[in-house]
């Protein structure tokens, strides 16, 4: 899986709100924290984005199966959601051509991605 630059920005971006969430120095996914809470100065783009980001950790939060192979998969499929979300948020407020690109690469990408994750664990009877 090949990482979309505005994928990695946008995770980049999180990980010190994340940690200072959290309450750690290292940020990232463990724990899955919530979002800080919003303020009256955000715009409609930080909101959805938050919203976005709050929405895909709730949803990662599956039951483990022990088959690492399973978990994987199931993981990865509110994670590339979460993706196509805030690209959607980026498509409605950015300015630049190059993000809207890569917005757009982003979705179609992942929305592929998740098509094949679903197709994978229905053929495994999961």
């Amino acid at each position: 899986m090949r990482l979309h630059p505005l994928v990695l920005a946008l995770a980049m971006a999180s990980i010190p709100a994340l940690a200072l969430a959290q309450g750690t120095h290292h940020g990232g996914h463990s724990g899955h924290a919530r979002p800080s809470a919003a303020t009256a100065a955000e715009t409609p783009a930080t909101k959805g984005y938050r919203e976005a980001n709050a929405k895909m950790h709730r949803d990662m939060e599956i039951e483990f199966s022990n088959d690492a192979d399973v978990d994987f998969v199931r993981g990865m499929i509110p994670h590339h959601q979460g993706a196509i979300d805030m690209a959607k948020v980026a498509l409605q407020h950015v300015k630049d051509e190059q993000i809207r690109k890569w917005a757009t690469d982003v979705i179609r990408e992942q929305e592929r991605e998740i098509a094949e994750m679903q197709a994978w664990l229905k053929k495994q009877g999961r």
